[in-house]
């Protein structure tokens, strides 16, 4: 298969596992039960519930966060040790990214708290472990869509990977599920059939599994009643229900809906994601994955427009960094497709290595591709993907004077963005004051006396904007280019990014025309100071801080933490190198209290500030060993508030107490990171005056 329509697939295969995870995710059991869905929406044509933004769930953060075990290890073979360092990195305890719902209950949470209290992968998810009941939930196969999009035609290597990875928390038939979703997707590159991929999945399990029993059986129901997709969802009811399978949501019973989607879909990517989400059970599940099978397998053009424009490119997702959260699909899908080049063994050409990680660069390269922009006057100012060129077609839609539009990305989202806070997101932003916005366009007027292009902030707290200096375009013009450094606002939390449109014609005319966005960057330098007395709290968290642990709150002008076991805050830019933060640090109890820089998540980083009343120091944490890189005396009785400034300028790491050095050392395993405070054990702290910065 040629290279571009390899990264098609791919996209269109990750686009796949959103819309089905979003058309489920509404009627979920319990409550919705398969007469339920049929009694009110009847056949299902498409989304049941409109949303302002999606904020996905444990089958979405799954697939991504658990794949970053290739980029913590620069680019090695899956093992369970390298998957479950993943696991304990990228989530916050107790808040997003799985379902919480107890030990011996939630399969996830059963085996996170395995990791964390010693029990190497495999064993955290295996059946000796856990029992079979924990190990067979449906766990072991809606995380691992990634795994066979980075596979492409190689379904033997997907489902080996798959299993890898769903061993950390499944065993049984959670890893027959696994290596037979990711051997479908893989499959789906290059077969012909929806037949030829569920062989593909078929020959990676033991044919004498119960996995296998019940693909084979609605193959066989399907063979016989191909047009009654209702009559086989009976006789699953009947002969393979939840009332065989304990547990909460058991892997068997789903697995039988996911084959049935894929049947009687018959290659239809819609009626596939719509049949698996109308069979009730794990809805956002099942849909997810046969989405991602049936993605794949029609490509961008099987998907329509009415599933693929709500996403809008976008996804929200709820690990430990806020700054990740904000998930653009063509660049993370640009990514899969670097990995499955460089894991194939094969050179990755400039025009699919992956963009630097640093600032943001969208290029609308990949059809259809939007990135996530936003209008907020559709009726005069609409926004597509322009038909066979590499941009972002902005249409102006007979418009006069004072009927201004903006266009913009959304670097940071806030509580009401979201229509419900099932996964807890939290947000770092994505674009910092001293930072370069950059807009490559093109003009084609087609009536009217012209426009003025503003670029534009907007500060998330005050709804204040800040300007550049506009241009007025009267005549088409192939070749525009605006850039704005964006200045300090109220805040610093910005959540608009983008272009300011005002139409120069007065009531008797109109403008019309088509603006082209043909690049879009973030880059350059940036800082921020946050006032904690004017930061409020959203999704438990306090903006615009991501929490692990502890218990946070604001007093006055300063944050406030009381951790019984230790507890990290995190906020910043993720891939950020040579940093600086500051603030002022007055402990209450307990022996440290620090800020960071260059963390990773919950088991990397840099940590410098207060080692007892008497040392200032600077530690690594590496792979959640914390390590003493420097120690000084410094006198820090309990009660005594210092301002602290740690930076990292390549691989020197330098920490300084009320402006004078106190420890310094040179270290180059972690280059990038985001930044914060907290503790490494039991203690009560206040923190204020957090600032930090970062140079390009």
């Amino acid at each position: 298969m040629d290279l571009q329509t390899m990264q098609e697939k791919i996209y269109a295969g990750f686009l796949g596992m959103n819309i089905g995870i979003r058309l489920g995710a509404p009627v979920e059991p319990a409550f919705w039960s398969y007469e339920r869905i049929r009694d009110v929406y009847g056949e299902v044509r498409g989304y049941v519930k409109d949303f302002i933004h999606f904020a996905a769930d444990d089958d979405a953060n799954g697939p991504v966060f658990f794949l970053r075990c290739l980029n913590d290890t620069e680019g090695r073979e899956p093992t369970p040790e390298s998957v479950a360092e993943a696991w304990l990195n990228y989530a916050r305890e107790g808040i997003g990214m799985f379902w919480w719902g107890g030990y011996g209950v939630s399969t996830e949470h059963t085996a996170y708290l395995n990791l964390k209290n010693g029990i190497p992968a495999p064993r955290s998810g295996s059946a000796d472990q856990n029992g079979a009941v924990l190990a067979e939930q449906i766990g072991g196969q809606i995380f691992i869509d990634t795994w066979g999009l980075i596979a492409p035609g190689n379904p033997e290597r997907a489902a080996g990977w798959a299993r890898t990875a769903a061993s950390v928390s499944h065993d049984g038939e959670g890893l027959n599920g696994a290596a037979f979703i990711a051997a479908c997707i893989a499959r789906a590159f290059n077969a012909r059939s929806m037949d030829e991929i569920i062989r593909a999945g078929l020959s990676v399990i033991p044919p004498e599994s119960l996995y296998a029993a019940v693909a084979k059986a609605v193959i066989d129901f399907h063979g016989r009643h191909p047009e009654d997709w209702r009559a086989c969802r009976a006789m699953l009811e009947a002969e393979w229900g939840y009332d065989r399978y304990p547990g909460a949501c058991h892997i068997i019973p789903n697995a039988g809906v996911c084959v049935l989607a894929l049947c009687y879909g018959g290659g239809d990517f819609s009626r596939t994601v719509e049949i698996a989400t109308m069979c009730s059970w794990d809805t956002d599940c099942n849909a997810g994955n046969v989405g991602t099978i049936a993605g794949v397998f029609t490509g961008l053009a099987g998907i329509p427009e009415h599933y693929r424009t709500p996403i809008n490119d976008h996804l929200i997702l709820s690990g430990i960094s806020g700054y990740l959260n904000s998930l653009d699909i063509p660049t993370y899908c640009r990514e899969l497709a670097d990995w499955a080049l460089r894991l194939g063994g094969e050179a990755v050409p400039e025009a699919v290595r992956t963009v630097p990680e640093k600032g943001i660069h969208f290029d609308f390269s990949l059809p259809g591709s939007t990135h996530g922009f936003e209008s907020t006057a559709p009726e005069i100012c609409r926004i597509r993907h322009a038909r066979e060129e590499d941009a972002l077609e902005i249409l102006l839609d007979r418009s006069t004077r004072g009927q201004a539009a903006s266009v913009f990305y959304k670097p940071f989202y806030r509580r009401k963005d979201f229509s419900d806070e099932r996964y807890m997101p939290v947000f770092s932003p994505q674009l910092y004051p001293g930072q370069k916005l950059r807009f490559a366009l093109s003009w084609r007027k087609a009536a009217g006396e012209g426009i003025l292009l503003t670029p534009y902030v907007r500060d998330s707290l005050t709804g204040k904007t800040e300007r550049g200096l506009g241009e007025i375009v009267r005549e088409s013009r192939e070749n525009l280019e605006l850039s704005f450094t964006v200045p300090d606002t109220d805040s610093g939390l910005l959540d608009e990014a983008g272009l300011i449109i005002e139409p120069l014609s007065p009531k008797k005319s109109a403008d019309a025309g088509s603006l082209l966005l043909r690049d879009f960057r973030i880059e350059g330098s940036g800082h921020l100071r946050i006032r904690m007395d004017r930061m409020p709290t959203e999704f438990a968290s306090m903006l615009p801080f991501s929490h692990l642990r502890g218990s946070w709150t604001v007093e006055g002008d300063r944050l406030h933490m009381l951790s019984q076991e230790g507890a990290e805050s995190f906020t910043g830019p993720y891939f950020e190198k040579d940093e600086k933060v500051s603030c002022r640090i007055l402990p209450a109890h307990g022996e440290t209290q620090f800020v960071s820089l260059r963390v990773q998540g919950a088991r990397r980083g840099y940590y410098a500030g207060r080692n007892g009343n008497g040392k200032a120091a600077i530690w690594k944490k590496s792979c959640g060993q914390i390590l003493l890189l420097a120690e000084s005396e410094v006198s820090w009785p309990l009660g005594e508030e210092k301002t602290v400034e740690f930076s990292a300028r390549g691989t020197r790491l330098e920490l300084s107490v009320d402006g004078r050095t106190a420890a310094c050392t040179e270290d180059g395993e972690l280059t990038y990171g985001m930044t914060g405070c907290g503790s490494f054990g039991p203690a009560r702290c206040f923190f204020r005056d957090f600032e930090f910065s970062f140079t390009d």
